[in-house]
This record gives C-alpha cells, structure tokens and sequence, in this order.
C-alpha cells in the first residue's frame, strides 16, 4: 500500500531504539510511543542486557516491545523472546531465508519478525535479496531500512531516502538511519512511505540514555506534517 505524505498525519508511527532505562521506557510508553526497540546485540554500547534483565523488560506493558539481534542462534532468539515476552523480533545481521523460515517455526506465533535490510552500494544485490524475502511474505511482519556500514548496528547517518523509489517493497516498512527533526521534510521523496520511522542515536545524552525532550518534539513534529 502506498501512502501519501499527507497522509502521515495519520499513518506513520514510531519506534525508539536502543533503550537501557527503566524510568525513560516507562515516559515513553506515557508519550504513547508505538514501539520499544531493545538491542540483544553483545557488540552494541546500547547492549540491553547489561542494563536491564530479561524479568525486567518482561514487566513492561507494552504492546510493541522489540528484540533487535544479529545472526543469534535460532534457539536463543525463542529463549529471550519468551521470557522478555517479546512482541516483535527484528532481524539486523545476515540472517537467510531458510533462517527465517524455521525461526517462524519456533517462535509464538503471536511475535512477528521484522527483517532488516542496510541499504548501500550495492543496489542490484538489495533487489534481489528484497524479491526472495517477497516470498517469505507469510512469515515476516514488516521490512526496516537502515544505512550499511561495515560493522552491525545503527550508524547515525541516512542514506538518500529517494533510492527506495527504485524498490518494490512488499511490506510494510521502518524507516531508520539518521533520522531527526533537520531531515523529516525528506520524507516527501519518499513514493512509498515508511510504515513506522524508527530513531536513536539522534535523540541521545549518550548511548542508551534518551533525551526525552528531543523524542517528545520529534513526535509532535511528525504529528503535524
């Protein structure tokens, strides 16, 4: 489906990445933020673990709780989602089809899988990586498109939004990579527009720790487009 800029007003979400602290979650889901982004990534400074347990995130009520990994065995992804009571599992490393395929296999079937796509130089690869996981379309929630970098992870930088054009996107998708306040009149060149916009580094003190502030007016901003 495509939605047309003035339509955000009504359409796009918005997810918060790279959470670590109690006290801001819980702002947040008061701010009616639509998704919670928690990374299980061991390599990330906002690794969620060394913050929170999984008991912890458990308590969280919240509809739209995120586990962002990266190539994580199968068995620990159902493990963590189980016991966080995960509700979405997004997938950010080089994860195959055939991998997706018996993940869904394992995981609740209430959880849905949201797989990741970096986007850099080389496009002709991204098409066709797009059209096999268009197969997998039963399987699979949502897309996310991110900025490649050579190491897993957000980059803080975006890439040119306008590229998406040249995709046919089968799902519904999260926008990331760089996103703020300064680059959101961008969305315009978008034809098929993000689902959800998903941000972090740009509304950080430090990683982990949210400037509450920033999200707040970031969210009134998209509000008003």
């Amino acid at each position: 489906m495509e939605f047309q800029i003035s339509n955000l007003k009504s359409q796009i979400q918005l997810k918060v990445c790279g959470l670590t602290k109690l006290d801001q979650i819980q702002e947040l889901i008061n701010l009616k933020v639509d998704f919670l982004g928690f990374i299980f990534y061991e390599k990330s400074p906002r690794f969620v673990l060394k913050h929170l347990t999984l008991e912890q995130i458990s308590k969280i009520n919240h509809h739209g709780k995120v586990g962002v990994f990266v190539n994580e065995s199968i068995d620990n992804i159902v493990n963590i989602s189980e016991k966080a009571q995960l509700n979405f599992i997004q997938l950010h490393g080089d994860e195959t089809e055939q991998y997706i395929f018996e993940l869904r296999k394992k995981l609740e079937k209430n959880i849905e899988i949201i797989k990741v796509f970096r986007i850099g130089q080389d496009f002709t690869d991204l098409k066709k990586k797009i059209e096999k996981i268009s197969k997998l379309k039963s399987q699979i929630s949502n897309l996310l498109f991110d900025t490649d970098s050579q190491a897993f992870g957000g980059t803080g930088k975006s890439f040119d939004w306008s590229t998406l054009n040249e995709l046919e996107i089968p799902l519904p998708y999260f926008l990331s990579g760089g996103i703020s306040s300064e680059n959101i009149p961008q969305l315009s060149t978008i034809k098929q527009q993000p689902f959800s916009l998903d941000i972090n580094s740009k509304f950080e003190i430090e990683a982990g720790n949210k400037n509450i502030q920033k999200i707040i007016d970031f969210k009134n901003l998209i509000a008003n487009i």
